[in-house]
């Protein structure tokens, strides 16, 4: 491509091309990367020191390399690359980057630009937070993966308890799509309702809501709360009547856990944290907490010619597993009896 051909693009450098850069390339012997040129206006993406080092040789033509989509995404590839390799940009350069692409993509999360930019996503968030320009911001972000998400999931959550207690046989998946929510989003909502709270969190909502009996008792009688399994901690007896007893105290009726609370109280207890065999088995105990609508799914997509092998594996792994508990089990007892 004739060097007279190509424009200058619009640069994520602030204050331009180095110039020792500019010479440095020049003097080197060997051939420099192709430059990158948005087609449609002919404007240099990236590789700005390359052509000015051509110039400087007293070359004619540079090699080339075409990108044919539009404007912002051009901006955004510019970005992308130059973080990527060459002269890496100045912290200054990606700060001004990052509020660009807040403003020209305004759905993308603050992971994304991140990822683009190489600044942290509490720095995009802060960025994103300082920027006057709210057109075009919206209730969803999308991710690196191209899927979008909910800011805020406070309405989603409602919806979600709602599609239960309608319709308590959907799975988990399917009611997660309906709502717009992720399906652990939907395990927790249904956990919250098994236990008669709200389905949104106390950090959304900004106050403590009280229980809400009526809602576990329609949970309980749609059969929604059959696939969160609950421990029951019941308190000594001795202490008077339930009844008597305020229920912020201590000694409230029946305080239940799911076993995805319970594994998430042992995974912040440090005896199990600091150490490689505590760690190892809470990522085992966390992947058997699975629903049982998963379980379901599991049942129906096992192959015919597969499936007594992994009827042994299934009875090998209980087996493994009771065989765990009943030597911790023993253990507990001989620390008792000395």
């Amino acid at each position: 491509m004739p060097i007279t051909d190509l424009l200058t693009g619009d640069s994520p450098r602030v204050h331009g091309e180095r110039v020792e850069h500019t010479r440095m390339l020049a003097a080197m012997d060997t051939p420099l990367p192709p430059i990158v040129v948005h087609r449609p206006t002919m404007t240099v993406i990236d590789g700005m020191h390359r052509l000015r080092a051509a110039a400087l040789r007293g070359d004619d033509f540079v090699e080339v390399v075409f990108f044919t989509g539009g404007a912002a995404d051009a901006f955004v590839l510019a970005v992308e690359l130059n973080h990527a390799h060459g002269m890496p940009l100045s912290m200054v350069d990606r700060k001004v980057a990052a509020g660009r692409i807040v403003h020209l993509h305004p759905t993308w999360s603050d992971r994304r630009i991140s990822a683009v930019t190489g600044l942290s996503a509490s720095t995009v968030a802060s960025i994103r937070e300082c920027s006057s320009e709210r057109i075009g911001q919206s209730n969803t972000r999308v991710g690196r993966d191209g899927r979008s998400r909910p800011i805020d999931s406070t309405d989603a959550r409602r919806r979600a308890g709602e599609l239960m207690l309608a319709n308590p046989r959907a799975s988990l998946r399917e009611i997660a799509k309906a709502a717009g929510i992720s399906p652990s989003t939907v395990r927790d909502v249904r956990a919250r309702l098994a236990r008669g709270e709200s389905p949104v969190t106390r950090r959304q909502r900004g106050f403590r809501e009280p229980r809400r009996p009526e809602l576990a008792d329609a949970v309980s009688k749609t059969g929604v709360a059959r696939s969160a399994r609950r421990a029951a901690v019941t308190p000594s007896s001795s202490s008077g009547s339930d009844a008597e007893r305020p229920e912020g105290s201590a000694s409230a009726v029946h305080r239940t856990f799911s076993p995805a609370e319970f594994i998430g109280l042992l995974a912040r207890d440090p005896s199990l944290r600091s150490n490689e065999p505590g760690r190892v088995l809470l990522r085992f105990l966390g992947c058997v907490m699975v629903e049982d609508d998963q379980w379901e799914d599991m049942v129906r997509h096992v192959p015919s010619h597969q499936r007594d092998t992994v009827v042994k594996l299934a009875r090998e792994c209980a087996a493994t597993w009771r065989g765990f508990a009943d030597r911790l089990e023993r253990r507990g007892e001989q620390m008792l009896a000395r």
